[in-house]
């Protein structure tokens, strides 16, 4: 299955068309029924992107990402932990303690 045909299956999964979901997005309805007709591949990456963290797909291989998380927060995630990987016991030891320091901080607290 093309990632188009991916698209276009999970816009209709979550969607009552191919049209509302080009309202939604704010993207010319002909522009993404071309898109999905020809292949993905000639539209803007910020668009499939977009469209990618609203059907909550992986932008890459276009698989359904776990849970309510948006893809903004996924990749934050995954950056921390590429760089929490690299470190030895100690400095993972210390991320941890300053991440709980920050985080008592009412200033460095999530809303």
């Amino acid at each position: 299955m093309t990632k188009a045909e991916i698209l276009k299956k999970e816009i209709l999964a979550q969607y009552k068309s191919v049209r509302q979901f080009a309202i939604d997005m704010s993207i010319p309805y002909s522009t993404l029924v071309t898109a999905l007709d020809r292949g993905i591949e000639g539209m803007a990456y910020g668009t499939v992107i977009r469209m990618c963290d609203k059907l909550n797909l992986n932008p890459i291989d276009f698989t359904p990402l776990e849970g309510s998380k948006d893809l903004g927060n996924m990749i934050i995630e995954n950056r921390v932990m590429q760089q929490y990987i690299k470190l030895n016991k100690p400095g993972r030891k210390k991320i941890l303690e300053m991440m709980s320091d920050f985080s008592e901080l009412e200033k460095y607290q999530a809303d």
